[in-house]
């Protein structure tokens, strides 16, 4: 058994004996819009905002688990035939054309898809894109005026000895922000290329974490130095005061799709199918801007007002969504092989 099949199958085991424990999206429930039980990729503190704009929307309350990408798609299929929940909020599109080959996705096309470029939304209908977060480097600015560096603009920067042990980022086996940092490497670098580059970085990371915004807050406070998050996380952060460095390294990053989509067999379908209407909606993406939930809303006509979300100049790699979602394990299993069991 290879290591990437024996960490799927323990995150399959803890999800076939886990009981979901569900959070309130929303506190109250309006009208008879029923109840959606949901698994969320995305971060706690803005699913619970965008649930609760969607309650007050539709009538429908919403009851959800936060995961991470890995442990979502784990549960989703070890609970195929009998889900648990009606739809899958937020996390990278390779995460859903993964389950997609899994045959746990429904097809459902939402109100007002059209209105979405069609690089953003599966082709068949799996899945919905509700937002565009290009990954980029977070500096802690201190650590950079100490040694008299300035904050990355290349890959091979973090290859400096300058952060031995000091550099932070998500762990490939359970995050989908690691996963997208593979895929960037490769579009940039080449495959074989990409792979070498991360047993050398490897030599600099203090930590792993099994979720992407997980470094985040080391790299804030200064336990860290840097490290490689999605633009959504690092302007968290920063927002929240902290003295940080957002670049980009100039031979270019790729951006995941935040997206959204319905279980297949969900027990509230019509529920799930409101959500994903909303979520193809204008409405959406302006919670997320009036919130300052820094995804790049997927509708063209929704304004985004801060500059830090300006992609003008920076140098944005394409990469399918089917090509992730193909590639993933692959990659993920040569990444446990070569890099961190080196």
């Amino acid at each position: 058994m290879n290591k990437l099949t024996k960490a799927l199958s323990l995150l399959l085991l803890v999800a076939i004996c886990a009981s979901p424990v569900f959070a309130g999206g929303a506190q109250e429930q309006i009208g008879s819009g029923g109840t959606l039980n949901v698994y969320s990729i995305m971060p706690e503190k803005y699913a619970t905002i965008i649930f609760e704009e969607f309650t007050k929307d539709t009538g429908i309350k919403v009851n959800f688990v936060r995961l991470s990408s890995g442990e979502a798609l784990a549960r989703i299929i070890a609970e195929k035939g009998n889900p648990q929940v009606d739809a899958l909020w937020g996390g990278p599109a390779d995460t859903y054309e993964a389950g997609i080959l899994e045959d746990v996705f429904a097809q459902y096309v939402p109100a007002q898809a059209e209105e979405i470029p069609a690089r953003f939304r599966s082709p068949d209908g799996y899945w919905t894109g509700i937002g565009v977060i290009p990954l980029t480097f977070m500096s802690n600015t201190k650590f950079l005026e100490e040694k008299g560096m300035q904050p990355p603009t290349s890959w091979n920067d973090l290859l400096d000895p300058a952060y031995r042990n000091s550099l932070q980022m998500a762990d490939a086996r359970t995050s989908g922000t690691a996963t997208e940092r593979i895929y960037s490497l490769v579009q940039a670098l080449g495959e074989d290329e990409a792979f070498e580059y991360q047993k050398q970085l490897h030599k600099n990371i203090q930590l792993y974490t099994k979720g992407g915004a997980g470094g985040a807050m080391p790299v804030a406070t200064g336990q860290a130095a840097a490290g490689i998050f999605y633009i959504v996380d690092a302007l968290d952060i920063q927002q929240q005061g902290y003295d940080l460095q957002i670049s980009y390294p100039k031979e270019g990053v790729t951006y995941g799709v935040e997206a959204a989509g319905v279980i297949k067999g969900a027990k509230n379908r019509v529920a799930a199918e409101e959500l994903m209407d909303w979520a193809s909606s204008a409405r959406l993406g302006e919670v997320m801007v009036e919130n300052r939930i820094n995804y790049i809303p997927t509708r063209p006509d929704v304004e985004v007002t801060n500059p830090a979300l300006d992609m003008s100049k920076v140098n944005l790699l394409e990469a399918a969504a089917s090509w992730k979602g193909e590639n993933r394990s692959r990659f993920v299993e040569r990444w446990i092989e070569e890099v961190i069991q080196q």
